[in-house]
């Protein structure tokens, strides 16, 4: 095993980050930017910067948060889409990555295998897989004081993927959008997309676009909510403001207006559903039933899908595409049977079926010796795991922009960097109360949450060790509140 630390001296790194997507650059940017003097690395295991913009390639790949909030404080957004693209979205990464000096710290096709603590020496020995250009791979050990997780929540190497009846039967092509073809031609094809989630609703239309004859099948319907493609309040901002305080003051709308609807909806379910079909129902016409559009759940139960324009309804509405609500009875060779007995003739099918979610890129983390299972740990704060030391994990918002708490949690973690070297601590740790009641770590009841029970950590009843889905709130709390509150232990 080659000794990677030889490139950086004989001391270890200060800080090591896990990833270079929309969270890795945020972190160390952060970094750079408020603890200049601190010596770190981002490892990523693809060979490009982009996390989830550069992984998924599928057509019409977008965010189905705004840029406004999907983009960090000190970077504006200067495309004219809102909801941007994939590609768009990766460069503005690109761009954040080159102007803060960090691609030179980025080591592409290196994934972090293992990571054990040891206490004695205060100290993360990290064991890393390193592939070259020709494909061939070994292993490599370094060590560093603190480590940043921003490796996401979802696996690279396999998507959530149900086996249905009689698969092997069909005698087309079966495509998960996470692994999508590169020379993949839908003219004139016939393509059921098995889905109703936010890859669902972007990759439907993008495929009727490229001419494909296209079939939405879904078992159970989302919420879908239709969103400017362009937001022309930030367009006449732009126009009569300079760039940052156009950008500022479009964000802080967009975050504002955010919380609003997700509070009302939270408090009154039944209202807030009343005014999603509302807005559905004007929009599909009387052609189209709502009850492809009416969840049996409330709203935020479970994400609310965003469409730019409506091109969804839209397409509905003009007979481009078809909307199925049913369940599987089989695979065909031609297609696949649905419960209600209907046939649909296929050329391709895709299994837009969801994500597999897992913890930390799969690694496996040790402290002193013993093995750490996320499941077996409440999150502090939701950014560290009790009694992992000199750890912190980022993880986005459910009902508002990943970027939100990515940000929180980037200048978090200097924050606390910077007050352990006043202290002269070397080791900082959330120590758990037993009496805290453990309760999941997501109020969510969609499938890739529920399935995940055995993968992410639990939350807790009291205030530090609650996930807060209020942006307001976490920025008071996370930036502004008392670091040594008694949970956090330094040594």
């Amino acid at each position: 095993m080659q000794n990677q630390q030889e490139q950086f001296g004989s001391t270890p790194l200060d800080v090591l980050i896990i990833g270079a997507g929309l969270s890795g650059i945020g972190a160390a940017r952060a970094l750079a930017d408020k603890c200049p003097d601190k010596r770190y690395l981002i490892l990523e295991r693809r060979q490009a910067i982009g996390g989830t913009w550069d992984l998924f390639r599928y057509p019409g790949i977008r965010s189905d948060s705004d840029m406004y909030t999907l983009g960090y404080s000190y970077k504006p957004w200067v495309g004219r889409k809102a909801i941007a693209d994939g590609p768009d979205i990766k460069r503005y990464i690109e761009e954040i990555a080159d102007e803060a000096g960090i691609t030179h710290n980025i080591r592409f096709g290196h994934q972090v295998i293992s990571a054990s603590w040891c206490s004695e020496q205060a100290l993360w020995t990290v064991v890393v897989r390193v592939a070259d250009a020709v494909g061939s791979e070994h292993d490599e050990q370094l060590q560093a004081r603190f480590m940043s997780f921003c490796s996401g929540y979802y696996s690279y190497d396999e998507g959530y993927r149900p086996e249905f009846p009689n698969e092997a039967d069909f005698t087309g092509q079966i495509i998960h959008p996470q692994f999508w073809p590169e020379d993949l031609d839908c003219r004139g094809k016939r393509v059921v997309l098995i889905g109703s989630g936010a890859t669902a609703v972007t990759l439907v239309p993008a495929l009727a676009e490229q001419g494909a004859q296209v079939t939405m099948l879904q078992r159970s319907p989302s919420y879908v909510v239709s969103r400017p493609l362009v937001d022309r309040i930030a367009q006449r901002l732009q126009r009569w403001l300079p760039l940052p305080l156009a950008y500022h003051l479009t964000r802080w709308k967009n975050i504002l207006l955010g919380q609003y609807f997700y509070r009302v909806a939270r408090q009154k379910p039944e209202r807030a559903r009343r005014y999603l079909l509302h807005l559905a129902r004007r929009q599909l016409g009387p052609a189209i039933d709502i009850r492809h559009f009416s969840p049996s759940y409330n709203p935020w139960d479970q994400r609310v899908c965003a469409i730019p324009d409506g091109d969804l309804f839209e397409m509905l509405r003009a007979g481009e595409i078809d909307i199925i609500t049913d369940t599987i009875e089989s695979f065909t060779a031609y297609g696949i049977r649905l419960s209600s007995g209907q046939e649909l003739e296929a050329d391709i099918i895709v299994t837009a079926t969801g994500l597999k979610l897992n913890s930390f890129g799969d690694a496996q983390l040790k402290v002193d010796g013993q093995i750490i299972n996320p499941a077996d740990c409440m999150a502090y704060k939701g950014m560290m795991l009790s009694d992992v030391p000199n750890l912190v994990l980022t993880f986005g918002y459910t009902n508002a922009s990943w970027t939100l708490k990515a940000e929180l949690t980037a200048n978090y973690l200097a924050r606390l960097l910077r007050y352990m070297d006043q202290k002269g601590a070397h080791t900082v740790l959330a120590r758990r109360d037993p009496m805290v009641t453990e309760l999941p770590f997501l109020n969510f009841t969609s499938g890739y949450v529920q399935r995940a029970a055995g993968v992410l950590p639990k939350q807790g009843d009291q205030a530090c060790w609650q996930v807060s889905q209020n942006y307001l709130a976490d920025k008071y709390v996370i930036q502004f509140g008392k670091l040594d509150d008694g949970v956090l232990q330094f040594q």
